[in-house]
């Protein structure tokens, strides 16, 4: 059993829905999800399993970056029989094209991080999202008249740089935005076999300097939220 997760076996549902930090799980679990059951604290990285409308689905945190939501996307889809991992989270825009609380549909990750290689003898840059829920967030999204972009995304060992400049593998890729988990999370379902997709809002556009505030965040993700949640229900 899992080191990671303290959940037993059966207290995770087949679909996880994944933010970063785990106070957004918690508001998650709070806001959206009944009949919930905190099913593991380890490391203060929280999972609840509830029900959304009627549909059992686990929310839980990944943590920062390609080591963390390796180890616990891995559990889940192997310790836990997880079958789709949706990470939902914010980035930083490379172009002023987007805009702030812009939603974002993964189609395909890009990083120079060895993760993959040393991992899974993954020689590409570039991996794309997994099965069929990236297709299912398109749906779900006209379904709710969301508008939703589909783009490649970098996802960055690195969060703080010296160099400004866009990066050549952002470059090479058309990458619009930067975050720090994806390509870990496709890789690890392209092993596996599974189903993980990424949607992301805009939280700051690195070119101009706009952020969102900490007072704005609690309300701008929400429409990504209910996206997954709605998603969710399909898959």
């Amino acid at each position: 059993m899992s080191v990671h997760i303290s959940a037993k076996k059966g207290q995770i549902a087949k679909t996880v829905l994944m933010p970063g930090d785990p106070l957004r799980a918690r508001y998650m679990a709070d806001h959206f999800l009944t009949d919930v059951t905190l099913v593991s604290q380890t490391r203060n990285i929280f999972f609840f399993t509830g029900k959304y409308k009627g549909k059992e689905i686990t929310v839980g945190a990944s943590g920062m970056g390609f080591p963390s939501i390796g180890i616990y996307s891995y559990e889940l889809f192997t310790e836990y029989e997880v079958d789709t991992i949706v990470r939902i989270g914010t980035c930083g825009a490379y172009t002023s094209e987007l805009k702030l609380f812009d939603i974002l549909n993964v189609a395909n990750a890009a990083s120079e991080s060895t993760y993959a290689k040393f991992a899974w003898v993954m020689e590409e840059d570039l991996i794309a999202k997994q099965g069929s829920a990236f297709d299912k967030i398109n749906e779900t999204a006209k379904e709710l008249d969301l508008k939703v972009k589909t783009t490649n995304i970098h996802s960055s060992d690195i969060f703080y740089r010296k160099d400004s400049d866009l990066p050549a593998i952002a470059e090479k890729y058309n990458c619009t935005a930067v975050e720090m988990e994806s390509f870990a999370l496709f890789a690890n379902a392209k092993f596996l076999g599974k189903s993980a997709a990424t949607i992301l809002t805009v939280s700051d556009i690195i070119p101009t300097k706009e952020l969102i505030s900490a007072d704005q965040r609690e309300k701008a993700l929400q429409p990504m939220m209910e996206l997954s949640l709605e998603t969710a229900l399909k898959l």
